[in-house]
């Protein structure tokens, strides 16, 4: 998307840290914004930075809340016009152990940082293709969504978000639809992460099953935030980031290389592990046209289309 001034952005958790800063970024190109978080109080700051008006509406709601999500997304239309780019930003973070592992655990921490991408993505894509003009998904996952060297809960989380952007992106390539995917893959940002993730483990009526791994979360919480303050890049600059992004359509943002070795090593174990046997004949492109036809809405826009 190159043209942003006077279109309508609708972002989740952004009311705070990662979110406000796409949103100020967003902003500072004459975006109009519609801006969810589930704190009030943070809510209301964004509306006194960004300048409260008629061009910056706010929700408080739980992004696990479908019925919520599809209010907020006919008023957010209803008064900024439509929704032309989707940030599915927000998320918690926890560092748990096998310990920790419970149902309702589960439940959360997928809930929120997989269901809450989902839910963004099923209330506003249908609305992006129906227009058919430029439109473009942010889905906030992180560095841990590419190497999984954190909680094994929020890895998984992180992962399946990026799965499903790429998958994404890719299905609309092909499709020829006018609507990008860039997937967000964060290292340290200087945020108050733990503190939501405190938040959303002390809601009301939260799950029996969370109240050991809230007291880690609250134990670990002053130390999880001293560190992103030392180490974690400033939110503004991932708003910078991610702008770019969606003018060149990228695919992927990093907000450092701290886990390029890392990466590196994960991406040529998985090569290592490749059968050295010569496999089936074709391709994967071949596999999949064998299954969805020929008609190409099912090909990666990056594969050349067969001449009859």
């Amino acid at each position: 998307m190159d043209q942003l001034a006077g279109t309508a952005a609708f972002i989740t958790g952004g009311a705070q840290g990662i979110g406000l800063g796409i949103a100020r970024a967003l902003r500072g190109q004459g975006v109009r914004l519609a801006l969810v978080d589930v704190d009030r109080d943070a809510l209301r700051a964004a509306e006194v930075v960004l300048g409260a008006g008629p061009e910056v509406a706010t929700f408080e709601f739980d992004v696990r809340d479908r019925s919520r999500f599809a209010e907020a997304a006919a008023e957010a239309e209803r008064r900024l016009g439509p929704i032309s780019v989707l940030c599915n930003n927000a998320g918690i973070v926890f560092p748990e152990s096998v310990d920790d592992m419970t149902y309702d655990l589960w439940d959360l921490t997928l809930g929120i940082n997989l269901g809450g991408v989902i839910n963004g993505v099923q209330t506003f894509l249908p609305r992006m293709l129906e227009r058919g003009t430029p439109a473009h998904i942010v889905n906030t996952a992180s560095a841990a969504g590419l190497v999984a060297a954190v909680g094994y809960m929020y890895s998984t989380s992180k992962y399946a978000v990026v799965g499903l952007s790429e998958s994404l992106r890719n299905q609309l390539q092909a499709a020829g639809a006018p609507v990008g995917v860039t997937v967000l893959c964060p290292g340290a940002v200087a945020t108050k992460i733990a503190s939501s993730t405190c938040r959303a483990f002390t809601e009301p009526g939260g799950a029996e099953g969370l109240s050991k791994a809230r007291h880690r979360v609250e134990r670990l919480t002053p130390k999880v935030e001293a560190t992103l303050a030392t180490y974690g890049v400033a939110p503004d600059h991932v708003g910078d980031l991610v702008l770019e992004a969606i003018r060149e359509d990228r695919l992927y943002v990093h907000t450092d290389r701290a886990g390029i070795d890392l990466i590196k090593a994960r991406t040529q174990a998985l090569l290592d592990a490749m059968p050295t046997a010569p496999g089936p004949s074709g391709d994967f492109a071949d596999f999949r046209a064998s299954i969805h036809g020929e008609n190409g809405s099912h090909r990666h826009a990056a594969e050349p289309t067969k001449e009859a």
